[in-house]
């Protein structure tokens, strides 16, 4: 049809069953700010995905039944006149659900104007990523040094209430609504961290979000700390110069935090994984058909390639992430250290109709190079690590970061030197 607009997405940002993820204030979802698709000029994609023929009406389900529920609904409904916009769009948003996919969303016009609004530039919020996770919103990665961060809230966190507005039954387009606002005002959030008995209340003053995605310092040794936090359109750039920096001290080893990083454009994950991975697929995209598979292949300088390293993972690590994880696991180019990372791979297309109204639907799941499935298992570290933070007064801070901590012990063991060799 000419009268849509069809755009394909990919979601990396997270999350088992996670209906569609959000950085309140900054971004949704993955691809630019959400859903426009990064060009693939820069990297190499094999593979070819076929368009699988229009599948034969379903002989057991009677559609005359349909209309007779409709026609019923418009004459004997006690309200009269029956607006029939509504039962529409809720008839549509039914049958999507009926999927029983999280991720497969229908959003009439109203919700999806305000997930576009979402998606172009920024606006008030707190700084977190949030799904839904057994029918509960729940924290997916709140970011450094934001609103979320500071006001203690963490990955697994639940969010029972918003404002004293119950989120079970809310989809992750209804909760942002009514968690982003104009900047400076505050979002109370009722949270759940160790079930129904510790429930506290968490004032947030939203702000408008802008972070720095990729930093890096040197640690002792001569071992790169390189962290990143987020992989949107600028995390390229930046990537790229810090790298450029740390090669310049000719580390010995490479800390590779991922922590609670949810995941941004795809292109990007692959772009970053082949500095490590010199040839072969990073991730496999499948679709509906098996046989119709996309890969995504290293390309790139391999700058990083023969430099020992240890990657740090936990639950909120998670899509793109996952799929850097993933690669550099199965080329054996990185210990990775911390918990079991999120599990969120899939890909969504995105659809929006004349009325506004738009259509999310999922078409598409993740692989890494020896064919593991991400979404709803994660990555496996080869070393568990539980607590990666221990507070106190004594450390600088208040805490001592247990992840690098055990990340340094490992380069200078040299039980990883010629790790991926």
């Amino acid at each position: 049809m000419h009268c849509a607009k069809k755009n394909t997405i990919l979601i990396l940002s997270i999350a088992g069953t996670i209906c569609l993820s959000f950085f309140f204030g900054f971004h949704i979802g993955s691809a630019e700010n959400g859903f426009v698709q990064e060009s693939q000029s820069s990297i190499e994609v094999r593979g070819q995905v076929v368009n699988t023929k229009e599948k034969a009406q379903t002989e057991d389900i009677d559609f005359n039944q349909f209309w007779k529920i409709w026609k019923t609904v418009r004459a004997n409904y006690v309200d009269q006149p029956v607006d029939e916009t509504p039962l529409y769009h809720g008839a549509i948003k039914g049958m999507v659900a009926g999927l029983n996919d999280e991720h497969s969303v229908y959003l009439p016009p109203v919700k999806a104007k305000v997930f576009s609004e979402g998606l172009s530039g920024e606006f008030g919020g707190i700084g977190a990523e949030i799904g839904i996770r057994d029918e509960q919103l729940v924290v997916i990665a709140p970011l450094p040094e934001t609103p979320a961060e500071k006001s203690g809230l963490a990955s697994g966190d639940k969010i029972l209430a918003v404002d004293g507005t119950e989120t079970r039954g809310l989809t992750v387009e209804e909760a942002v609504k009514i968690i982003k606002g104009k900047p400076g005002t505050m979002v109370v959030l009722t949270v759940s961290r160790n079930g129904l008995d510790a429930v506290e209340q968490v004032s947030i003053v939203r702000e408008v979000i802008t972070i720095p995605t990729v930093l890096w310092e040197q640690k002792e040794n001569n071992i790169a700390y390189l962290r990143i936090s987020y992989f949107n359109e600028d995390t390229l750039n930046q990537f790229n110069t810090k790298v450029k920096e740390l090669l310049h001290e000719s580390p010995k080893g490479i800390i590779l935090d991922l922590r609670s990083n949810p995941g941004g454009f795809l292109q990007t994950a692959v772009l970053v994984a082949s500095e490590w991975v010199e040839e072969g697929v990073v991730v496999r995209e499948v679709f509906q058909s098996k046989e119709n598979t996309k890969e995504y292949v290293a390309t790139g300088a391999n700058r990083l390639a023969q430099i020992p390293t240890v990657i740090l993972v936990d639950k909120g690590t998670a899509s793109g992430s996952e799929i850097v994880a993933g690669a550099l696991q199965d080329y054996k180019k990185a210990v990775i250290i911390g918990t079991k990372t999120f599990g969120k791979g899939s890909v969504q297309s995105y659809e929006e109709f004349p009325d506004g109204s738009a259509l999310k639907l999922t078409v598409a799941k993740w692989f890494t190079p020896e064919n593991r499935g991400i979404d709803k298992e994660g990555i496996e570290p080869d070393i568990v690590l539980e607590e990666m933070f221990q507070k106190g007064e004594e450390f600088e801070n208040g805490f001592k970061d247990l992840g690098i901590e055990r990340a340094l012990e490992e380069l200078q063991s040299n039980r990883i030197t010629q790790h991926g060799e």
